[in-house]
């Protein structure tokens, strides 16, 4: 039975500060990069906070204004009148929320199970990147470019390289000694007794600093006092129905305002595509959200923002990672910031326009070192040089132009080594019902590629909890790393949640994960003494037809080996004779250990097989005795040879 979403509160409350108080200033950033009144950024937020949060499948996700989009909205802005036209703008981004409705309702989100995971990751590292870059600059106080702007090219005229290189020369020491003070403050905030008071997270503790740090440089220090310029702002209004700005939906037969349209849906929807697989790929516990539903989610949300003042919304990869690196552990945690994001324009302004742009600054350095740190690029090395490149591209592409035309180029440089590798066959599933139960067998083929990526994953995230499941690698030669990522997940997370019986047999040393022994498809002697004799002969029967048929179940022998002696119960013993060709095990296709099986000339048996005959019963409870013949049997012919004597069970050459 599932917790119901008030059950993660203590986690998800903490979170959503921390999310609201990196939100406030992007939302306003990029509403100013985007040319677009200020409050509609605000807008935006609440709307992918609240309507978003409580629509979307995923866990982590926060939606909101995206600074990928901002070079959309501001030519689409421009093209339909500019601001003053700002309500025809509305229209389009009305209308791109139906049109992303139509998308997810034709399961337009598929897309996404076809993005490499060296792209999605060097997504991530771009934004830590950019994050870092971009922040630098407000931590020594220099606040010219707006506080969300993502992009290269700065609408002040200069780009992200030109404008670190000025502050040096602008530097505010006041912000620098805040921003600096704040960073050291949350990196060694969760060795101190304070990690124990989650409802009062390290980056509120900061913020509420900077305040109170800034008070005292106006009465204490004025040469470090940190002026409004370079503080939160909020926009005023004088009644909440001032913050508000409708579509003109007599515009709605302007052919531009369908191209704006368009353009934000398909621009918006790749985008929450790619972030949201990006955000599943940093989730601790790999939690998967439907992307078709995520489609539908965010195109309710860009009707509801277009319809009341909002700017476009995607999911937000620097808002998500906030959220996951604070904690939350449900949903909840986007849509109470969502809230937060109402409650503080409607009645904090004064307050939160206190806040200095270097705090929040810190809290966003720290975040884009996480997305990009060392580690990561270490691990993508390691995987060879068809990871490494399209991840660096992906990289570079992302910071000197876009996310989206970033990705297109991490995508074709990724295409291009997967492309370079032989065609890999396809995987086969089976459902095998052994003797002890039914097992699920994924047998890999000799070449597995990224392409089988998504259905290798749908197929292990599908099976049911307390299954048993065998992942058979013993053919293949080649597993592309994205699907050695994907088994791994699978192992260390989904199938400890699920309670999921594995074994993984046959892989190869170099890729790091190694057989794995979870259980044995041997009778126990619980499942035995249920066994009556008619089951076990159905048993034989049903192994012998498959014998005939050639239809017989995969073995692992190897696995015999974890098998102690005490945990092995055998259901029969089968007498038969040496001169079968063909062992007892392989006619009724039976595993090492399921049966006792004695072989003698003949069948003839003397006291010593019948004795051992009896304690093997004895000790195995053993239930059915089947003796075995064959046709045109050698041995037989020769005990009626009259060269051979049979003396108590023995065959012996009569001395001439």
């Amino acid at each position: 039975m599932k917790k119901s979403l008030a059950a993660n509160l203590k986690s998800d409350i903490p979170s959503s500060i921390v999310v609201f108080l990196v939100a406030l200033p992007l939302c306003l950033g990029i509403a100013l990069a985007s040319g677009a009144p200020p409050i509609s950024g605000v807008i935006a937020g609440i709307v992918g906070g609240i309507v978003v949060g409580i629509l979307s499948g995923s866990h982590v996700s926060v939606s909101g204004p995206a600074a990928g989009l901002a070079a959309v909205v501001l030519a689409a802005i421009a093209t339909l009148g500019g601001i003053d036209s700002f309500d025809v703008f509305l229209l389009a981004v009305f209308l791109s929320g139906i049109i992303q409705l139509i998308i997810g309702l034709a399961k337009g989100g598929i897309i996404a199970n076809y993005i490499p995971s060296n792209v999605i990751k060097g997504l991530l590292a771009a934004i830590g990147v950019i994050l870092i870059l971009k922040q630098i600059p407000h931590a020594f106080g220099i606040d010219k470019d707006a506080f969300g702007d993502l992009s290269f090219q700065q609408m002040n005229g200069e780009n992200t390289f030109t404008q670190l290189s000025n502050i040096f020369s602008e530097m505010s020491w006041g912000a620098f000694l805040l921003c600096a003070s704040s960073m050291i403050i949350m990196i060694v905030w969760k060795k101190t007794p304070l990690q124990k008071f989650r409802f009062f997270p390290a980056s509120l503790f900061v913020v509420i600093l900077g305040v109170l740090v800034n008070m005292l440089y106006e009465s204490y220090a004025p040469d470090l006092f940190i002026t409004k310029d370079h503080l939160v702002k909020l926009p005023e209004f004088k009644s909440p129905v001032d913050l508000l700005t409708f579509p003109d939906f007599g515009s709605i037969g302007n052919p531009d305002v369908w191209i704006a349209a368009i353009t934000i849906a398909l621009v918006a929807s790749l985008e929450t595509l790619l972030n949201l697989e990006a955000v599943e790929n940093i989730d601790p516990q790999k939690r998967q959200a439907s992307p078709n539903r995520e489609l539908l989610a965010q195109g309710t949300g860009n009707m509801i923002s277009g319809l009341i003042g909002g700017l476009p919304l995607t999911s937000v990869i620097v808002r998500s990672s906030a959220n996951i690196d604070s904690g939350a552990a449900t949903k909840m945690s986007a849509i109470i910031h969502g809230f937060l994001l109402v409650i503080s324009v409607l009645l904090f302004a004064p307050i939160l326009g206190m806040i200095p742009n270097a705090s929040l600054a810190a809290i966003l350095l720290l975040i884009g070192y996480k997305l990009a740190r060392i580690s990561l690029f270490q691990e993508m090395y390691k995987k060879g040089m068809d990871q490494f490149i399209p991840f660096v591209v992906t990289i570079l592409a992302i910071v000197f132009t876009d996310l989206l035309t970033g990705v297109l180029i991490g995508l074709c440089v990724s295409i291009f080594f997967i492309l370079k590798s032989n065609y890999r066959s396809p995987f086969v599933m089976k459902r095998e019902k052994m003797n002890t139960g039914e097992t699920m067998v994924l047998k890999l083929p000799n070449q597995v590629s990224f392409l089988n990526k998504a259905s290798i994953k749908d197929i292990l995230w599908a099976l049911e909890e307390n299954a048993k499941v065998i992942i058979d690698a013993k053919d293949c030669e080649y597993i592309d790393s994205d699907v050695l990522d994907i088994l791994k997940e699978f192992k260390t997370v989904v199938a400890v949640e699920k309670n999921i019986q594995l074994s993984i047999l046959g892989l190869r040393e170099d890729y790091e994960l190694g057989d794995n022994f979870e259980f044995v498809n041997v009778l126990d002697k619980d499942a035995l003494e249920k066994m009556t004799t008619n089951d076990i002969i159905d048993i034989l029967k049903n192994g012998n037809d498959r014998f005939m048929k050639g239809e017989h179940i995969e073995r692992y022998v190897q696995r015999m080996g974890v098998i102690d002696s005490k945990d092995r119960h055998p259901m029969a013993v089968i007498l038969s004779c040496v001169d079968s060709h063909t062992s007892p095990e392989l006619i009724f296709d039976m595993d090492i250990g399921e049966i006792i099986s004695i072989r003698i000339a003949a069948n003839v048996v003397n006291q010593e097989v019948i004795e051992s005959i009896e304690f093997a019963c004895q000790k195995n409870d053993i239930k059915l005795i089947l003796v075995l013949g064959n046709s045109d049997c050698g041995m037989i012919e020769t005990i009626l040879d009259e060269k051979y004597n049979l003396e108590g069970g023995t065959i012996s050459k009569k001395i001439e």
